[in-house]
Parts: structure tokens; C-alpha cells; sequence
């Protein structure tokens, strides 16, 4: 094969990956390791990984890194784990580990956690292959915290999906936390917008508050957290927000139509939430007792 006409078919491949290659591929695209080492040496390849290239440049990306740990991996890999959690959008936080998992047997790099599993079925989402939506919260409740457990049930429900077909297995790693999670799910969580507001939803479960609707909308506002029947509004101001004479004209401009429209706005921030949850518990309770 002509070496310019392997580096078209390179490239094609490489196109669907990120920009990522395995030497196994290139193989079979039928380049010889005396290329490969060619063009190692004037560039044209890059060693990102054991047996993974890049392909024309060194440019890094989040989907690169992803890819080229599914292609360190071997066939019939993919993203699994919290890293699975986290590309299906079901947590918010990337985690610093990427895990993989594979039919193979692969060992584990730096920054690459590898589970070899015999049998296991795999999806495609936003051009990589990752667990189902199933296993993917099965094997995220042995890493996550319960309430990061949670929202991913919430975020899964969101789109659809009967966690109740979730099965935790007496003995398996993360069961316990995943029938207390399921015990505990509560689909709203899916409509929180930050770590603040999954807390304050947390406030209100752990002093027996009646829980909110979460990022509502009422007298043309949304707001952070509303009970409708007794017109108690709560704002909550995350760290940054809120401080430019923009944002305190507009959240004045708020206040003042809700009010009108007879609700009692309570603004906490985020300290508040997080170091007073019973004095805020307290007043919460007091206003929704008199809505």
C-alpha cells in the first residue's frame, strides 16, 4: 500500500477517534512497523499511550483522553464507571480517574483504571462507546457518594429510565448504597442546576422541611426553590453570583414581582447553607407555616 494512500485511510480512522489510533488498527490498515517507526520519527504520529497514537498532531482534548484510553483497552472497550457517569451526563464532576472496561485482559496505567469483564454490553454516546445506562449507575454507586448516587438516579429517571429495573446484589460492591439511594430517590433532584442547590434540597430532607419544587417558575421568574401553595420563595447565591450592579438590579427587579405577587422571598448564600442549615431550617419552617 502506497505510503500516502495508508495515510489517507490513517487519517479517516483516526477522524472517528479524536484524533486517536491503536497500533493494532494501524496494523490492519496495513502499515508495517517500519513505517510506524518512520513516522514516529518525522512527526506524523504521536505516542499518547502504550499502543495508542495521535495522529498529525499532540493536541489534547477531553474526548481524546477518552478515546484513547477505550483504544489502550483493546476491542470491545469502552467507558464505564464514574467516567461512564459522567459522559452520559448523569454527575457533574469529570473524575481525575478515566475507567474503562473490557473483555480483555489489560492492565491498569496511571490516570487509567481498567476492569476486565468477561461479558458486558455496550452503547454509543456522543461518538464513544460507554455501559449501558443500567450497569453504568450499577457500577457508579461502588465509587459515588449517596448523593451523588442519587442525582444520577434523578438525571437517569429525567430520561426516561425505570431505575426500578436497578438490581442491587446482596455482597456486590456499592449494593447497600444503591438500595438506600433507591429508597431515597427523589426524580426532582434531575432539575438542579449546581452542587448548592442538590445541598439546600438536602437541607430541606434532613429537617423534615416539605421539599420544594426545584428551579420553578412563578410571576414570570424561575427561582432556586418554590412551595407554591404557601408562596415561600428561596433564592440561594452561590459564590460570584449576584455581585454586579447587572445582576443586583436584576435580582431587585425579582424580589419586587414576587412580592407583588405576594410571596415571601428568603435569600440565603451559600455559606449559609452550609454552615447554619438549622437557623435557615428554622425560619424556612416558620414561613411556610404562616403561607
Amino acid at each position: 500500500m502506497p505510503k500516502q494512500n495508508a495515510k489517507v485511510r490513517v487519517a479517516g480512522v483516526a477522524a472517528r477517534q479524536f484524533g486517536r489510533v491503536s497500533r493494532a488498527q494501524l496494523v490492519f490498515l496495513g502499515v508495517c512497523d517500519t513505517t510506524i517507526q518512520e513516522w514516529l520519527r518525522t512527526g506524523y504520529l504521536h505516542r499518547v499511550l502504550p499502543g495508542v497514537y495521535a495522529v498529525g498532531h499532540l493536541a489534547r482534548s477531553i474526548e481524546a483522553d477518552l478515546a484513547a484510553a477505550v483504544l489502550y483497552a483493546g476491542p470491545g472497550a469502552m467507558l464505564s464507571h464514574s467516567t461512564a457517569a459522567w459522559w452520559l451526563e448523569l454527575a457533574d464532576s469529570r473524575p481525575y480517574m478515566i475507567h474503562v472496561s473490557t473483555p480483555r485482559r489489560c492492565r491498569s496505567i496511571p490516570r487509567i483504571k481498567v476492569h476486565d469483564r468477561r461479558e458486558l454490553d455496550r452503547s454509543w454516546h456522543r461518538r464513544l462507546p460507554v455501559t449501558t445506562l443500567k450497569q453504568t449507575l450499577e457500577d457508579f454507586a461502588c465509587l459515588s457518594t449517596l448523593s451523588s448516587l442519587r442525582l444520577a438516579l434523578a438525571k437517569a429517571e429525567f430520561r426516561r429510565f425505570d431505575v426500578q429495573t436497578l438490581e442491587p446484589r446482596r455482597g456486590v460492591s456499592g449494593s447497600a448504597r444503591l438500595r438506600t439511594a433507591l429508597k431515597r430517590h427523589r426524580p426532582a433532584l434531575a432539575l438542579t442546576k449546581s452542587d448548592l442547590e442538590v445541598l439546600f434540597h438536602g437541607l430541606c430532607e434532613a429537617h423534615d422541611l416539605l421539599l420544594p419544587e426545584i428551579n420553578a417558575r412563578v410571576a414570570g421568574w424561575e427561582v432556586d426553590a418554590l412551595w407554591r401553595e404557601q408562596r415561600v420563595v428561596v433564592e440561594i447565591d452561590g459564590p460570584g453570583n449576584h455581585r454586579t450592579p447587572a445582576q443586583i438590579r436584576r435580582d431587585r427587579q425579582k424580589e419586587l414581582d414576587l412580592r407583588a405577587a405576594r410571596h415571601l422571598v428568603l435569600r440565603y448564600s451559600d455559606e449559609q447553607v452550609e454552615e447554619q442549615a438549622p437557623t435557615l431550617a428554622a425560619e424556612i419552617r416558620r414561613a411556610l407555616a404562616h403561607g
